[in-house]
């Protein structure tokens, strides 16, 4: 009799294991249509660049490399300096908007096809933080250098120290004191990075990402951009991944890892985005903050997902240069007049 006891508890438990599993299954499948739904997979020819927002610019610097038989890794460098090094960007290297003690610091970090990278954060007076970031990456065992010591390691290998603070962005700090009152605006203040991806004739993939971070930030403080797997990740037998927005969400889930995992396991680009955008939505507050990822995979495909309608993307191929608006969870509620 105990020996049949035994049984039949072992039988229960055995059935109960195999319904939790079908049951567990059928979730996942059912999750996975939902994140597959209303997403098209988008594809273009080797050599290509993609970055986000209206960076037309950085594309063509970036294309104007590849399309010469160029690597990856120059293009993506090249692309980025160019709103680097403009001061009518507000968000990004020269021109930025400084902290709230009135000093412009800037985040950056780049990686390659053999997953070599480099990264600087919280760095004053050197307009090209991308190029000491590779810098970084190829001159020494490190991977990110910060504040002081990312500033001495640039003035040593030949870079020159420079005021970012333009006339304008001192101008609108000197009125944003009047009252110091920090809200960040959808797709205004979190308009702050350039990430760009790109693909060579080869096949490889590099990135690079570059941001002088939020206007009016506390001093010190580091966002997403200049940290691998955050704001940037690449793996060459994959694809890369690159995120904007508000950092803090994207560092509390090491969103760019996340969306070239998922790549890794099936999901297209435009998928891994939005997989990684809802992980956002469903565990963090998200209701005044955007986050849109960007990413490309292997076979030429690529995508993007946001939370908030407003985020859009810049694809450059042979075909061109296009603007894209990216897929998003909400639209932007507008205020009541």
């Amino acid at each position: 009799m105990s020996s049949r006891r035994k049984f039949l508890k072992r039988s229960t438990l055995s059935s109960f294991g195999l319904m939790t599993t079908s049951l567990f299954s059928s979730a996942c499948a059912s999750n996975d249509d939902k994140i597959k739904s209303n997403i098209s997979t988008s594809k273009v020819k080797f050599p290509f660049v993609i970055s986000t927002w209206e960076n037309k610019k950085a594309n063509q610097a970036a294309m104007d490399i590849l399309v010469k038989g160029g690597n990856a890794l120059d293009a993506v460098e090249a692309g980025v300096k160019i709103p680097e090094g403009d001061p009518e960007d507000r968000s990004v290297g020269y021109g930025g908007r400084p902290d709230r003690d009135g000093d412009v610091t800037l985040d950056s970090c780049i990686m390659d096809s053999e997953g070599n990278c480099g990264s600087v954060c919280f760095l004053e007076g050197i307009k090209h933080p991308v190029s000491v970031a590779r810098a970084v990456m190829e001159k020494t065992p490190h991977v990110i250098l910060a504040g002081e010591g990312a500033q001495k390691f640039a003035l040593a290998n030949g870079f020159q120290k420079e005021n970012l603070l333009t006339e304008k962005s001192r101008l609108e700090w000197e009125e944003w004191k009047k009252e110091s009152n920090y809200e960040p605006v959808i797709n205004i203040e979190n308009h702050d990075t350039i990430g760009m991806l790109a693909i060579d004739a080869n096949g490889d993939i590099s990135g690079a990402c570059t941001t002088s971070g939020l206007a009016y930030k506390m001093k010190g403080r580091v966002g997403d951009s200049p940290i691998i797997g955050a704001g940037l990740y690449v793996d060459n037998e994959v694809g890369g991944a690159t995120a904007t927005g508000m950092g803090e969400a994207v560092l509390r889930s090491l969103g760019s890892f996340l969306v070239v995992e998922l790549m890794r396991q099936g999901m297209s680009p435009a998928e891994a985005c939005k997989e990684a955008v809802m992980r956002i939505v469903r565990k963090q507050r998200f209701d005044n903050i955007q986050v849109g990822y960007l990413a490309i995979n292997k076979k030429g495909e690529y995508g993007s997902f946001c939370i908030h309608e407003g985020f859009n993307y810049v694809l450059t191929s042979d075909t061109g240069t296009k603007l894209n608006k990216s897929v998003f969870h909400l639209k932007v509620k507008k205020e009541k007049k």
